[in-house]
Parts: C-alpha cells; sequence; structure tokens
C-alpha cells in the first residue's frame, strides 16, 4: 500500500483541493458557471434514486442492477458535490457548515445535544499571528 492510501484525507482540505482542481478546468464562469455547479447536485441526488431502485429490483427491464455499496457511494457523491458548491460560495466552508450543523442540532435534538462553534477549537490559520 502506499503512503497516500495509509492516511484519511482531510475533509476540508480535500473539498479545497477539489474546488480548486474545477476551477481550473471549468468552461464556463461567472453566473453560468455556478449555476451549473449547482444543478450537478441535481444530477447526483438522481444517480442515488437510480442506485436505490436498482438494489431493490424495482425496474423490471433492469432488475437487481446496483447493490447498496452502491447507494452508500453514491450518497458520498452528493455530500462531496454539496460541499464542493458550499466552497464555490463560500471560502468559509467548514465554519458555515459547523455553524448550520449546529443549528440543526439544536432544532433537533435540543440544545444540550450542541457543542457550539464558539466553543470548538479554532481552526489551523485562523486568528494566528505570524
Amino acid at each position: 500500500m502506499s503512503d497516500q492510501n495509509d492516511r484519511s484525507p482531510d475533509l476540508w482540505a480535500g473539498i479545497d483541493d477539489l474546488w480548486t482542481w474545477l476551477e481550473a478546468s471549468q468552461p464556463l464562469d461567472g453566473r453560468e458557471g455556478l449555476l451549473l455547479r449547482m444543478l450537478k447536485l441535481s444530477e447526483e441526488v438522481g444517480e442515488v434514486a437510480e442506485a436505490v431502485i436498482g438494489a431493490t429490483g424495482q425496474n423490471p427491464r433492469k432488475g437487481a442492477s446496483h447493490t447498496w455499496d452502491d447507494v452508500q457511494g453514491e450518497l458520498c457523491d452528493v455530500v462531496i458535490t454539496a460541499l464542493v458548491a458550499l466552497r464555490t460560495l463560500t471560502p468559509d466552508t467548514q465554519q458555515v457548515f459547523t455553524r448550520h450543523l449546529a443549528r440543526v442540532m439544536e432544532r433537533s435534538l435540543g440544545p444540550s445535544a450542541v457543542v457550539h462553534p464558539r466553543d470548538l477549537p479554532t481552526p489551523r490559520g485562523v486568528g494566528e499571528i505570524r
């Protein structure tokens, strides 16, 4: 195994790397590029639906064409695509997501279930004196 495969990728660095790669290779920029980046999420959600239909054998023409592992992979693609879309809107992706997750958790699970973002350690590089 390579050294790269032995380490878990850092979620937020990975999202930044994917965003940078997409920005460098996107054929359309501006408003059209932004809208297409957001629409990519709908495409990925459709692939989840296709995989669920295939895993349950609900299409008589195709039968059992997917597995639940396929569904898991497609769900991961949705999450990655959504985080890259969020990164397209703000470089503060981690902070925006963490604050929103805290609000959803508090609303759903109650205040005692939440560690507020203000109580989390500051990410590296934020507020450091150089």
